[in-house]
């Protein structure tokens, strides 16, 4: 992990920082990304949401990254480094911190959500040593609010 960024749990009162981050850091955007959204994540696993902050500046969150665990599955979502901070480490060291997570709990398998179109993002995926999965496909349905 680099020497540079110190990784926690989010805090609610992070999540208009959070939500302006994935704005203009994340590819994409999900039905979720909005105030309630990350604020029932947060009440209902408050250590799944790992984010980077410079060292001396804890306000300032530089990264982010999902690491949800439903106590059979180890999902990864919001891998997202601000582009000003970007090839310093960041995404590796979020990542690291998110599989630690995942072993703590028990899990055996992470999987992560990247976009087919997101080229960035799957070459920052396959250096940590993930790779797609021919076999299945995600099925999606958006639920009634």
């Amino acid at each position: 992990m680099t020497d540079t960024i110190t990784l926690r749990a989010a805090t609610p009162d992070e999540i208009p920082a959070l939500l302006a981050l994935w704005a203009r850091a994340a590819k994409g955007a999900s039905i979720t990304d909005d105030e309630a959204g990350v604020a029932a994540l947060l009440a209902r696993d408050p250590e799944c949401l790992i984010v980077a902050t410079p060292v001396g500046d804890p306000a300032t969150v530089v990264g982010t990254v999902i690491a949800g665990w439903d106590g059979w599955r180890c999902h990864l979502y919001r891998l997202a480094v601000d582009p000003d901070h970007r090839r310093q480490g960041i995404g590796a060291a979020l990542l690291a911190a998110a599989e630690e997570r995942f072993a703590a709990l028990g899990g055996r398998r992470a999987d992560a959500m990247v976009l087919d179109d997101n080229a960035l993002g799957h070459r920052t995926w396959q250096a940590a040593g993930y790779h797609p999965e021919p076999r299945w496909s995600r099925w999606v349905k958006p639920l009634p609010a």
